[in-house]
């Protein structure tokens, strides 16, 4: 329980408190941002990627398992994407980001 109580919090804290405005909007490649007109300015798979390496790293730290880190990066673009794509919304999105944890908590403990 323990280690699923410290994965829910890395998560609350890569999703919300690490998760500035400019990442939450530019993630999104369904985005109307002025700012994807600007010369340079970073395509919406590097937001997503970025975003999603840090809950990687959020997995890392909780786990010290790079397998579960990876599984964690592919998985939570996946969601995030769909979610940005409409496929989904905010609840959906939060629940399979749970149940990738309780996931991660089952192969490692049995």
């Amino acid at each position: 329980m323990e280690l699923f109580f410290k994965l829910v919090i890395g998560h609350v804290i890569a999703d919300y408190a690490l998760q500035n405005d400019t990442m939450a909007v530019h993630k999104n490649r369904n985005s109307k941002s002025e700012l994807f007109k600007t010369a340079g300015f970073p395509a919406w798979y590097y937001w997503l990627t970025a975003h999603s390496i840090i809950h990687g790293a959020a997995v890392y730290l909780v786990t010290g398992s790079m397998i579960f880190a990876l599984v964690e990066i592919f998985l939570h673009w996946l969601i995030d994407f769909g979610k940005c794509d409409g496929s989904y919304g905010i609840h959906v999105d939060q629940t399979l980001h749970i149940l990738c944890k309780a996931g991660y908590v089952y192969f490692i403990l049995y």
